[in-house]
């Protein structure tokens, strides 16, 4: 892929330019339809390079989330919560600088049960008696024993990101002045309006960041960017403003061709729901036309939001496993339940491994 001037303190990363004024377009048909034309040829160019060394995603932990925002409009379910599946996904890719590690979404579970919405449905919900770590929303693992499953230390990680910062306390993973980063050589990939936004967020915001997840960071530990990026071979960060202003798309070539992943949506059902078997998709999209079905808690930025889900579906291609979807994994995905009756995903992609773990010598 074609480099750029080096605007980044780090020689990883390539800022390109596939995208640059591709929503520029006061027409918003007009800005979908250059997206979804350089999205194509952005995969052409894409799965012409290298794969990355290692791709295996973990499960980490359930978490219920209202039927009405996962699926905005379309679902015909009366349940009003549907299960999502957070997980961990750790990439290995060769760079400039050698073979880097990076972990996409790593949660830090316990922390993150302060977010402000969770944190009222699991009181909610515990005064009806209801378990909420056994039953709930129960843990499956952890990042520390994800890692240590695969013989990983937490020095061997160089980077993480995650695309969006809903729900996410970073200060565990990356430290502060008054604890040590427990990931001591890994520095956070963000979107600059996406960490601008997490420091000064508005009401209808506030109830799904993290309270103080990102304060007392070291500036040093933190990689704004302002343009989508190419991580050395194989990896690219793509911006796809919608579900939040700042997220972004992390892209990765596979044997099984492009991986995006991103909360725009909720599960392969939402980039394809005219495939759907959930009651009542269907019908949405022949009496509406919509292509696809936001993830909508928030809606910070719908049209925006429209148009990047139709772009990361075109990055990805249809699915290799089922060729009725699309390549798109999201990090939280929508997975059936028995607590929650009525929603069952058409598809899900599960876990999924592929290549050889690079092990550092100590």
């Amino acid at each position: 892929m074609p480099n750029a001037t080096w605007l980044y303190d780090d020689p990883v990363l390539r800022p390109i330019h596939h995208f640059d004024g591709a929503r520029d377009h006061a027409a918003p048909g007009e800005r979908l339809a250059c997206v979804r034309a350089q999205a194509r040829r952005f995969r052409d160019e894409m799965l012409a390079g290298q794969p990355v060394v290692y791709y295996r995603s973990f499960d980490l932990i359930r978490v219920p989330y209202p039927t009405r925002y996962a699926l905005r409009d379309a679902c015909t379910v009366p349940t009003p919560y549907i299960h999502i599946l957070n997980r961990l996904f750790i990439v290995q890719f060769q760079s400039i600088d050698g073979i880097k590690t990076l972990l996409i979404s790593p949660s830090d579970v316990g922390a993150n049960r302060e977010t402000p919405f969770f944190k009222r449905l699991a009181e909610r919900f515990t005064r009806f008696g209801v378990s909420v770590e056994s039953l709930l929303a129960p843990e499956l693992s952890t990042v520390e024993d994800c890692l240590a499953r695969v013989g990983l230390r937490p020095e061997d990680v160089d980077y993480i990101t995650y695309d969006h910062l809903h729900t996410q306390d970073l200060r565990r993973w990356l430290g502060t002045e008054e604890r040590p980063a427990y990931f001591p050589n890994a520095r956070l990939l963000v979107m600059r309006q996406e960490w601008v936004s997490a420091r000064a967020l508005l009401p209808p915001q506030a109830d799904w960041y993290c309270p103080d997840g990102t304060v007392g960071i070291p500036p040093e530990k933190i990689i704004l960017l302002d343009h989508d990026v190419m991580l050395g071979e194989g990896v690219a960060l793509i911006r796809t403003p919608g579900h939040t202003e700042g997220n972004h798309s992390i892209v990765v070539h596979t044997p099984e061709g492009l991986l995006v992943t991103s909360e725009n949506g909720v599960g392969a059902d939402a980039y394809a729901p005219r495939h759907s078997r959930i009651p009542g998709l269907q019908k949405y999209v022949r009496e509406t036309g919509m292509e696809v079905v936001l993830n909508g808690n928030t809606l910070e930025r719908g049209l925006d939001q429209y148009i990047s889900m139709i772009q990361e579906r075109e990055i990805a291609g249809p699915a290799p496993r089922n060729p009725d979807f699309y390549n798109v994994v999201p990090s939280s995905e929508l997975t059936a339940y028995w607590l929650f009756p009525g929603i069952v995903p058409t598809f899900t992609f599960g876990a999924l491994e592929f290549g050889q773990l690079h092990r550092r010598a100590a």
